[in-house]
């Protein structure tokens, strides 16, 4: 271009844009909405008008306030904000609010459940409730109350711990609206929960903008005066700047749930978490009074007005926080800790906290609580509200049919005790339930082991199909095939990728994509940090599966569904030929699977029920059984043949021989039972006799 048209353009007042970047700045000034539906619109109107007469009752003292419920249940322990605040927001606005939970472990414990319970009462109040999992934030890890630095966590544990949370959380969202529903809460259109996971905007928001929005504005000199800073500085191991914004981050989390169309006001804590909710408060302000786009800027008035609370400290008997850090943490996972332990850890509170533990982790009305300690004075030892506390708490965290289960073993076990005689279950109780209410998937999920190992050999040179055989996902290779070919086994993986270009799950989020059946080569495209492979079955069945080496696969002894040489028929077909002299029994393979199936089943669950007795009983505990059970099975054909020497046993004859040996293995089934229940029993007198001694000598509660 000459000289004179360079001076011709630079002069021009009119600038040209060509049609890509003309769309990119229309595309970056237009809001994108999606339409709405005539009749969302109407529900919308008609829930605000519910809202208006619900919040004109509570002023006119017509209806409680759901602040006073919360205050007669003691769940407030410190208010950040004023109280009047509190109750106005809550009354005139459709606030949100929610709890934060870093995936530092491999399971929520008792602890993390309290402050959970007002988000649940203000869920099916009508608020909007929000549980967000730290992925991002626990990289760091939330420095309150500790005096040395956490230990580093492998990227491998990290992403198994956000995947069973976030499932865990999923499943306890779902067991609050059957509970709702038990106690006559109608869920209604406006009942609105969500389950988040910060990773999803700091890894979308750029770094820059947060330091230049959040820490451009904070102040290093209160930072230094908090306690945490101060006690980690000059009793600890020193601090590092990761620890010393994590205030910043949990605020920026917040920043984010508040400035958006959730309208999230509130935020909910733990006892510890008082001094981040008031540093998230301040940041608030800072941001909202600090916006600079006009269309999002909020107005400075009690409507957009960031408060919290923090819930009640829970301690042990010895008045012990509970917590990983602590070594007494009681699980949620039932696999951690098993749902039989957790409601024998309620059963020995003392008397003088089971009406405050009812209070908090229950949604039964203060009427009733008032009602069932009175018919536990009546008779202290049987414990009528120590079985209906643990009833409630089970039936939230696995659902009401492992509650009912529960309940029923430790009747079982301890009916004969006086002194812990539990009252029955009828549908006229408290803690009853109509079984026709509880999906069928979500009951079999909570017994479901989601982290497993799987041999190297396999993952990397097997199809999809048998992988997913081999973890428990699909019946057959034959039924994952058909599971994929309808798309309903997932892999955690980037969304929208093919399988041989594929990267693994970005780390921190649970993300997952529909499995197809690739080329075995390409399943290394979705492990994480090389050894980690997230399946999933429909919604609620996941498996994390964590490849091992073949040596050390085949030096744990164990064997995985269709694994080669390792099939039950086929090892029970060879025990019978080398207990026989080498020959061959007259057993067709649907007769020898069908026997292997049976005898394996009464082995697993031989060994569950050791699993569930008393740590002190030997694992591999054996019972004498006078003979094997292939020559428990040959001694039943010599003996029929000894009767009929020449002629061949028939279809009948051989399935009557079977069920003799089935009935054999039964008997020692019920002998491991035995050994279970009575390590139960003892371990049980000697809780009795903690739990007695506790109780005289006034242990301390929350």
């Amino acid at each position: 271009m000459s000289t004179r048209a360079l001076r011709s353009v630079s002069s021009s007042a009119r600038v040209t844009l060509c049609r890509t970047c003309l769309l990119r700045s229309i595309a970056a000034t237009r809001q994108h909405r999606r339409p709405l539906h005539l009749g969302t619109i109407e529900k919308r109107r008609l829930a605000q008008e519910s809202w208006d007469i619900k919040a004109e009752k509570i002023k006119n003292g017509q209806q409680q306030h759901l602040w006073d419920k919360f205050k007669e249940r003691g769940y407030i322990k410190d208010i950040a904000g004023t109280e009047d605040q509190i109750r106005e927001l809550m009354r005139c606005r459709r606030i949100g609010a929610y709890v934060g939970i870093d995936p530092t472990a491999a399971s929520l414990h008792l602890g993390h459940l309290l402050p959970l319970m007002p988000l649940f009462w203000m869920y099916i109040h009508g608020f909007r409730a929000i549980s967000v999992v730290g992925g991002a934030t626990a990289k760091i890890g939330d420095p309150t109350g500790r005096l040395k630095t956490r230990e580093e966590v492998p990227k491998s544990d990290r992403t198994m711990f956000v995947t069973k949370i976030h499932y865990q959380l999923k499943r306890i969202w779902q067991n609050v609206d059957r509970q709702a529903a038990r106690y006559e809460y109608e869920k209604e259109w406006s009942w609105n929960r969500e389950l988040a996971n910060n990773s999803a905007w700091y890894n979308s928001t750029p770094f820059l903008e947060v330091v230049n929005r959040l820490f451009k504005g904070m102040r290093v000199g209160p930072m230094l005066t908090r306690e945490t800073v101060k006690r980690k500085m000059a009793e600890g191991d020193g601090m590092s700047l990761a620890e010393f914004v994590y205030p910043m981050m949990q605020a920026w989390d917040w920043w984010e749930l508040f400035s958006g169309p959730k309208g999230v006001r509130m935020q909910i804590g733990g006892s510890d978490q008082y001094g981040n909710i008031i540093a998230g408060i301040d940041a608030i302000k800072l941001l909202r009074d600090t916006e600079r786009d006009p269309a999002k800027a909020l107005p400075d008035n009690l409507f957009n007005t960031p408060v919290g609370f923090t819930v009640p400290l829970l301690t042990d008997s010895a008045g012990n926080k509970f917590g990983k850090s602590a070594g007494n943490a009681m699980w949620l996972d039932p696999f951690m800790t098993h749902s039989f332990d957790l409601y024998g850890y309620f059963m020995r509170r003392p008397d003088d906290e089971v009406e405050k533990l009812l209070k908090l982790f229950t949604f039964i009305p203060l009427e009733q609580i008032n009602k069932i300690m009175e018919q536990h004075n009546l008779d202290p030892p049987k414990r009528h509200a120590h079985h209906t506390l643990a009833f409630e708490v089970l039936a939230l965290v696995h659902g009401i049919q492992e509650a009912q289960a529960t309940q029923a073993r430790h009747q079982q076990i301890f009916s004969k005790d006086t002194t812990s005689a539990t009252t029955p279950t009828s549908t006229g109780e408290i803690h009853s339930y109509p079984p026709r209410v509880i999906p069928p998937t979500s009951t079999l999920a909570v017994r479901f082991r989601p982290h497993i190992q799987l041999p190297e050999s396999l993952i990397m040179g097997d199809s999809i199909s048998r992988i997913l055989y081999a973890a428990g996902l699909a019946e057959s290779s034959s039924d994952a095939h058909r599971l994929i070919a309808h798309q309903g086994a997932y892999v955690g993986g980037a969304p929208g990728r093919n399988a041989h270009d594929n990267v693994e799950m970005r780390e921190g989020e649970v993300a997952f994509q529909s499995v197809k059946n690739w080329f075995p080569g390409d399943t290394k495209n979705f492990l994480i940090d090389e050894k980690l492979l997230v399946l999933r079955r429909g919604k609620h069945f996941v498996r994390i599966v964590e490849m091992i080496s073949d040596k050390e696969w085949a030096a744990s002894g164990r064997s995985y569904p269709g694994e080669a040489g390792k099939g039950r028929a086929r090892l029970l077909r060879q025990q019978l030929i080398a207990a026989n002299g080498g020959k061959n029994p007259n057993l067709t393979s649907t007769e020898l699977s069908r026997l292997a199936e049976k005898l394996d089943r009464m082995e697993r669950e031989g060994d569950a029920a050791l699993e569930d007795a008393d740590p002190s009983v030997p694992p591999k505990i054996k019972f004498p059984p006078t003979r094997t059970r292939a020559a428990q099975l040959l001694d039943q054909y010599t003996h029929a043949e000894k009767r009929r020497p020449h002629t061949e046993l028939t279809v009948r004859q051989k399935t009557e021989a079977i069920d003799k040996v089935i009935a054999k293995a039964q008997l020692v089934l019920d002998a491991k039972r035995k050994v279970r229940d009575d390590a139960l029993a003892k371990k049980g007198v000697r809780d009795d006799a903690s739990a007695k001694s506790g109780a005289a000598g006034g242990g301390s509660g929350l």
